[in-house]
């Protein structure tokens, strides 16, 4: 069990095709991009709490070469994108590379893997390593050889001289050659010789899961195996007054039943043992509920009559000049939603002879999860071993480090077997993380010809970022223990720089002369909140580009022409002109009920950035909307690897358009209503349009990450082209068949 888990070496991969996107520009470097620039340049975070060169690398003696990374993959592609920076800048194949990404116990502990900063923040420092373990393996070479450094030549980790002697990385690495502190000094590659970087790369994981091997944590079948569950209150705030475990103790295959205050659990030797154990626990159960919760339907009104704590996320006032013509506002609202994976989360966990929880995870945050599972159990940290694995993607924080707790605690019932303990489907759609329900004020003075003189954009939201952070109180078995950990931490700000949690892209991108962000902050949580993908980005981006689109439409002026008045980044007027071209934005004509709706973002008003030009088709007899098509472009600095570049870009057009269309976490004064697909219904199959994609490379300029670029943009275009399609304004999300025939009766 204490194995290092690993993706393996794929001898599939030898050579790629040429990289082709639409667009190869020179860099215009904006005054909000430098703070990416800054954040690469300044000696690479990664690497000064990593500064060991062994460990990230390591040469083996067999001719392969140990890759460890603290980022993990969550179906975003990450590992690939390590394996051909750390391929790169070694001159090794990237076939010859066994992978470890996120062991606590073994890979540099990166952060967690969250906020599209993977490869900014990561980028740098594997291609400082990587760099450097090349140039110490060259002037070992060189000695050997007995030639100078610039006489050598390195391919696939044979390094040849010019009288052909040669040898390899496996032959000059002995002992600790490669354990010392990088420098930096070595020289870096320059991107006109890079045959690796940029290319399309296919997924190294990719061919193990079509082969059927086991590749996902909830496939593991370690020897010995048993199987856990958890029984969880009625409610949030329910506390266990009684229960007679007798009943459940005498089934078959019942190892053990665990009970700690209102925490309740069973191991049995089989997982349907385990289950059938909890259900006879849940029915004989007795619980104290309370209800107290606003309801979904009451949201809205709750968020803004709740005492908020308030600040200026951007303070910029228009001092002089014309009086506005005229002003215009309207108001957004967007509900509470899942992560929603197709697979509910899991976890295996064994207590080990030496005392150490070892336990397998697809946490996004296995260090701070660590940290705090080793407090709730009580022990020391080096007392708690967490290795990632593979499960169903969430891009946020989702129940994966609730399964590691859940799992740790049933193990210590069970020293020496591991526990495997995945949720139900009720279970996870209940009591996971979700993203906040939020509302958006907005109101903008124009001057005669419609242009924004005076922009004002107030933000009203609960918290957005709740991950474990080495807290126990934020795992739920910790909550129910006794005596329970409940000190959560509400954060008492809405965190960060302007651009983080509840206001990210609250500010616009447009160089508006007033410009006045208010963040109105709720320190409460009535449903369980944390982090889902774009945190406060995707309402906020939907409710300023749908209001842009209200602009536009109201001056008279061309959406995609109006943005363009309005925005002075040469950058984003790239991107948003590539959409728009692409799209055939001039010359579409629509038709009964059809239109066309754009929206544009950089996220964070940093990063990578993203225009949606998109075509919708609403049946006004049952208000159903079907998008018909999308093009998308986006500018995520260099590109590592076109594939998963699209792949990030569609998977988040597809998430948004779900988001945007469909769901809605309900619930009543006492308990999440949600609990399957049924009630909680997502984007299908053959409602997923036709995407094209349009990539504009940057090379030699910072990655700017590109899991999260993608947000509110798709919410926005939808609503603006169902205005465009039938002359209502959608402002509420979801935009559901009812709310549409509402909108079009009144």
């Amino acid at each position: 069990m204490n194995k290092m888990l690993s993706l393996s070496r794929r001898g599939f991969l030898k050579k790629t095709g040429c990289l082709t996107v639409a667009f190869s520009l020179p860099l215009s470097m904006s005054a909000d991009l430098a703070f990416a620039e800054d954040a690469l340049a300044d000696a690479h975070g990664d690497l000064r709490s990593n500064p060991m060169l062994d460990a990230w690398i390591r040469i083996n003696a067999d001719g392969t070469v140990d890759l460890m990374i603290g980022k993990v993959e969550l179906g975003q592609g990450i590992v690939t994108a390590f394996a051909q920076v750390a391929a790169e800048h070694l001159d090794v194949d990237i076939a010859r590379l066994d992978i470890l990404s996120g062991d606590t116990f073994y890979a540099p502990d990166q952060g967690t893997t969250a906020g599209s900063n993977s490869m900014p923040a990561a980028y740098g420092a594997l291609r400082v390593v990587a760099s450097e373990v090349r140039a110490v393996l060259l002037d070992l070479a060189a000695d050997e050889l007995g030639v100078p450094v610039d006489d050598l030549s390195v391919e696939d980790g044979t390094i040849t001289g010019p009288n052909g002697a040669e040898t390899t990385y496996w032959d000059l690495v002995e002992g600790e050659t490669l354990h010392r502190e990088a420098t930096g000094q070595a020289p870096l590659k320059s991107p006109e010789d890079f045959r690796v970087i940029g290319q399309r790369v296919p997924r190294l994981d990719i061919p193990g899961m079509m082969n059927g091997e086991t590749t996902f944590l909830q496939d593991l079948r370690p020897e010995g195996m048993v199987f856990g569950q958890v029984v969880r209150p009625p409610t949030y705030r329910a506390r266990l007054a009684n229960v007679e475990t007798a009943a459940a103790e005498a089934l078959p295959g019942v190892m053990a039943v665990i009970r700690n205050g209102s925490f309740l659990g069973v191991v049995a030797e089989r997982q349907d043992q385990a289950l059938n154990a909890a259900n006879v626990l849940r029915q004989v159960a007795e619980w104290e509920v309370e209800s107290n919760l606003p309801g979904n339907e009451n949201m809205k009104e709750w968020l803004l009559s709740q005492e908020a704590i308030v600040s200026k996320k951007k303070d910029e006032p228009r001092s002089g000049g014309p009086e506005p013509a005229k002003w215009m506002e309207a108001e957004y609202y967007r509900p509470y939603h899942m992560h929603g994976s197709l697979g509910t989360s899991a976890a295996i966990a064994t207590l080990g002879d030496d005392g150490v929880t070892t336990v397998q995870t697809h946490s996004q945050s296995v260090y701070a999860t660590a940290r705090a599972i080793a407090g709730m159990l009580g022990v020391e940290e080096d007392q708690v071993h967490l290795q990632h694995v593979q499960g169903s993607g969430c891009y946020g924080h989702n129940m994966a480090d609730d399964a590691a707790a859940d799992a740790a605690l049933l193990a210590q019932a069970v020293p020496g077997r591991p526990v495997f303990m995945q949720y139900t489907r009720e279970d996870e759609h209940r009591w996971e993380p979700y993203g906040s329900a939020m509302v958006l004020k907005t109101r903008a003075g124009l001057d005669e010809d419609g242009n924004v003189l005076d922009w004002e954009f107030d933000v009203y939201s609960t918290p957005h970022g709740m991950r474990p952070g080495g807290n126990p109180a934020r795992l739920i078995p910790a909550q129910y223990l006794d005596p329970p950990f409940d000190e959560i931490g509400i954060p008492q700000q809405s965190g960060g720089p302007p651009n983080y949690n509840t206001a990210r892209n609250a500010i616009a991108d447009y160089a508006f002369p007033g410009h006045v962000v208010t963040d109105h902050y709720v320190p409460q949580i009535p449903l369980r909140v944390s982090s889902t993908r774009g945190l406060g980005a995707f309402a906020n981006i939907f409710a300023c580009e749908s209001f842009m689109d209200e602009l536009a439409h109201d001056a008279g002026v061309d959406p995609v022409e109006y943005r363009l008045r309005h925005m002075e980044d040469e950058r984003a007027r790239d991107c948003i002109m590539a959409a728009a071209e692409r799209f055939g934005w001039d010359s579409f004509e629509g038709g009964r009920n059809r239109g066309r709706g754009f929206a544009f973002a950089r996220y964070k008003n940093y990063a990578a950035m993203s225009a949606v030009a998109l075509e919708v088709e609403v049946n006004p007899r049952n208000g159903r909307i079907r998008v018909i098509r999308a093009v998308t472009a986006s500018d995520a600095g260099e590109i590592v690897n076109p594939d998963g570049l699209e792949n990030q870009i569609e998977g988040g057009l597809i998430q948004m358009l779900s988001w945007t269309l469909k769901e809605e976490v309900r619930f009543d004064d006492t308990r999440v209503m949600s609990d399957d697909w049924a009630s909680y219904p997502i984007l299908t199959f053959n409602e997923v349009p036709p995407i094209e994609n349009v990539l504009i490379n940057r090379p030699g300029e910072p990655y700017l990450g590109a899991g999260e670029t993608l947000v509110g943009q798709a919410g926005a275009s939808v609503a603006n082209a169902v205005f465009d399609a039938v002359g209502v304004r959608m402002r509420d999300l979801p935009l559901t068949p009812s709310r549409v025939q509402d909108a079009l009766r009144g």
